[in-house]
């Protein structure tokens, strides 16, 4: 019965810790889960990046993204060095260790695949079927 109350008592403080109903409603709406954490560090992008190792392993690390791009988010989003953490490709966040920087590194672009912005190529082949013109009377 004790594991039961204790439970319960951990549901009431995740819900606190992310600030009431209202907010644990909207994150579990907006992103399917209400995980809390300790803020390890934040990108130059609004991104924020939580550790909880009470979760189980792979699922300890998460990230928040900034309620501007909260309901399209996706891979992109995140730079090279928060990923290499976010994959347990590192110990150690890039608030802590910075890694080098190098000639090769640039800026994120966004992922425009199914918008209206993707790049579509032009066709350089002829049409095999041409439409049919009716007789002009």
């Amino acid at each position: 019965m004790s594991s039961i109350v204790r439970l319960i008592q951990e549901q009431f403080n995740a819900i606190k810790s992310v600030g009431g109903y209202k907010n644990a409603f909207r994150r579990l709406l907006r992103e399917g889960n209400v995980r809390t954490g300790i803020l390890v560090g934040t990108d130059k992008y609004g991104n924020k990046y939580f550790e909880n190792n009470n979760y189980m392993f792979s699922r300890n690390r998460f990230v928040e993204y900034p309620y501007a791009g909260r309901l399209e988010f996706d891979a992109t989003q995140i730079p090279p060095e928060w990923h290499r953490w976010m994959q347990f490709m590192t110990d150690d966040p890039p608030s802590k260790v910075p890694p080098p920087k190098s000639k090769f590194d640039k800026d994120r672009e966004l992922n425009l695949s199914g918008s209206a912005k993707e790049y579509v190529p032009y066709s350089t082949t002829r049409p095999k079927l041409h439409a049919w013109t009716p007789p002009k009377i």
